[in-house]
């Protein structure tokens, strides 16, 4: 089979072949049809897999073509996923717990075990989602993490139907977070830099557009009755910190997005209105698969640019360079 692999620290993304791998116990093999191109994909190439080679790749949609030994929830022919969530250990304290996306054992497809860009790919049992007919592939691949990581955010940050939630950023991970708020049913206020992006962020669904270069954020947001919930897709961690004094009483700023530098929040401003911070992570398979239900159900899709397997370098690059906007995805 074809893979890209990175076989050091450093090193470029190398296209080379190899034998086609066989599942173990509880594992299947699934055909990869296409392959998001995510930023955290930077983390194989830069050191941070638990060995090499490794092939990246933790948005993935395929096919199953082999189950192993114990396996009894898949069939070959069916339609999966794969994401950041590689599988849990089931035997921490978080995973007793059922806090499957918190397990120790921090297994994460592309980084502990190898990903999507390449022909197949093995993965735990538990770490496949279903994909539903209405999706093709190639719309799938990017929400199994870009779109649950928005998606489970805002499920999880206890706005209700009618509140007021703004989404910092209309990039990869911002112009799904305005669908799926939009469709959740919240009053949306999308935040960006420069006024020609208000009639797109309008397109997605979004109710007000704030151009966080010529408006203050916190202030158009107070002025709307304060924000339940702000989503902060962006790696500006002042752009996420500006939006803080526009949460209501006991709103919270999520964080998805993750800035190189300290997200440097006033002590009062969470203090006088008893307002949160709050980080979250990915999600589970079936996170992923709720996700995807709920895409195909209300028409929230990821806007792509698809290019061959065997130019995963120069996609790599068109996205680390933010070019194009959104999501880039590789198919074979």
């Amino acid at each position: 089979m074809r893979a890209v692999q990175v076989t050091e620290a450093g090193a470029p993304f190398e296209l080379v072949e190899r034998e086609v791998p066989e599942p173990g116990r509880w594992q299947v093999r699934v055909r990869t049809s296409a392959c998001g191109v995510c930023h955290s994909d930077a983390m194989a190439a830069g050191g941070m897999a638990s060995a090499y080679p490794r092939v990246p790749g933790h948005e993935v949609a395929g096919t199953v073509d082999a189950v192993g030994e114990g396996v009894t929830q898949w069939e070959v022919g069916q339609r999966v996923g794969i994401g950041w969530f590689g599988g849990a250990c089931f035997t921490c304290t978080p995973c007793r717990d059922g806090d499957f996306i918190s397990c120790t054992a921090q297994k994460v497809t592309g980084l502990t075990s190898d990903g999507g860009y390449a022909e197949h790919v093995i993965a735990q049992a538990d770490a496949l989602a279903a994909v539903p007919d209405e999706l093709t592939d190639a719309e799938a691949a990017p929400l199994m993490c870009a779109g649950v990581t928005c998606f489970n955010a805002l499920r999880g940050s206890g706005a209700r139907p009618g509140d007021v939630v703004a989404v910092i950023g209309l990039g990869g991970l911002g112009h799904l977070g305005v669908q799926f708020a939009a469709a959740m049913g919240f009053e949306v206020v999308a935040v960006a830099r420069g006024t020609e992006k208000g009639d797109f962020a309008r397109r997605l669904g979004a109710h007000h557009y704030v151009d966080s270069t010529s408006q203050d954020v916190a202030e158009v947001l107070t002025g709307l009755g304060g924000a339940n919930v702000v989503l902060s897709t962006v790696t500006d961690a002042a752009a996420a910190a500006a939006a803080v004094g526009g949460l209501a009483p006991r709103g919270r700023l999520v964080v998805v997005g993750v800035p190189e530098e300290p997200l440097q929040v006033p002590a009062v401003d969470l203090i006088l209105a008893s307002r949160l911070v709050t980080g979250h992570a990915s999600g589970t398979a079936k996170d992923s698969e709720d996700c995807l239900r709920f895409a195909a159900l209300t028409g929230v899709r990821p806007m792509i640019e698809e290019a061959p397997l065997a130019d995963a370098s120069a996609a790599f690059e068109q996205m680390m360079a933010g070019t194009p906007r959104f999501r880039m995805v590789l198919t074979t």
